[in-house]
């Protein structure tokens, strides 16, 4: 991988992790047409850059983040939900959202992996899937509530879970299914942007463990250390500026555009697969 493709890709990632547009899906695109074929070393390079666009979301939601803390230290009432305050009940619905793609991470990592080696047809039939989503969400017109439940975040969870098959925009999905579910659109961008942050780090994490396993040269096969650093730092800055643009967007309702757009490189994908 030369740098100005590991660019180009970091770029891709940074923007399309936020749109609901499927980043992985995109990555699988750009690396089909730069023609990177090696699946490892490819997955490695994407969990780089999926770590690059986290913490460009903890940069642009730093002040929730401190907010979330500070509740959950504060002194407060344990013994039930209802008598925690806002930010200790809000670390818990992410806490929450965790347990699908958890399960899925433990029981399912090594099949999710074989799907991202399978070429553009299953991209294409899941960004069709994701325009459907969206597409369902905007013409959608349920009674918005003020706050998530520990329900709704499970089921938002569910959805996280979901997409991890590539084509399947992640943002897309948790939000377009909280819209369906009636939560104010106005919390969910920023909801689903955090509850993002510790499956992601925790799976960076467990290929880190591989990684020093097998050796930092084997894993990153392919990809010099110019092109990682080249991408991280890419996927980051777009991450930044992609972020606040997607939180602006879903409080406008502006996501049936991207629907058409899922569609039209989602046929595009299968035709080319």
């Amino acid at each position: 991988m030369e740098w100005f493709e590991a660019l180009i890709l970091g770029i891709i990632q940074g923007l399309t992790e936020y749109l609901p547009i499927s980043s992985s899906g995109h990555l699988a695109i750009g690396q089909a047409l730069f023609g990177l074929d090696d699946g490892a070393s490819n997955l490695t390079f994407t969990v780089l850059l999926h770590v690059a666009t986290v913490l460009s979301t903890m940069v642009v939601l730093w002040k929730e983040i401190v907010w979330i803390f500070k509740d959950i230290f504060s002194r407060q009432q344990w013994s039930s939900y209802s008598g925690l305050n806002e930010g200790t009940r809000y670390a818990i619905n992410i806490i929450i959202s965790m347990i699908p793609v958890g399960i899925v991470g433990l029981l399912f990592k090594d099949k999710v992996e074989e799907i991202f080696g399978q070429g553009l047809l299953v991209v294409g039939i899941c960004l069709l899937i994701t325009a459907t989503l969206l597409a369902f969400a905007h013409f959608a017109k349920p009674r918005q509530r003020e706050n998530i439940s520990p329900l709704h975040a499970f089921v938002i969870g569910i959805a996280q879970a979901i997409a991890v098959l590539p084509g399947l925009s992640r943002s897309g999905s948790t939000i377009a299914t909280g819209l369906l579910l009636g939560d104010k659109k106005e919390n969910l961008a920023q909801f689903s942007f955090l509850m993002v942050i510790p499956p992601i780090l925790g799976d960076a994490l467990l290929d880190t463990k591989n990684i020093l396993e097998q050796g930092f040269s084997q894993a990153m096969n392919g990809i010099s250390p110019l092109s990682a650093i080249v991408g991280f730092v890419a996927a980051f800055a777009f991450g930044c500026i992609a972020c606040r643009w997607m939180i602006n967007i879903v409080k406008r309702g502006k996501l049936v555009y991207f629907a058409i757009y899922c569609a039209i490189v989602g046929i595009v994908a299968i035709i080319f697969a």
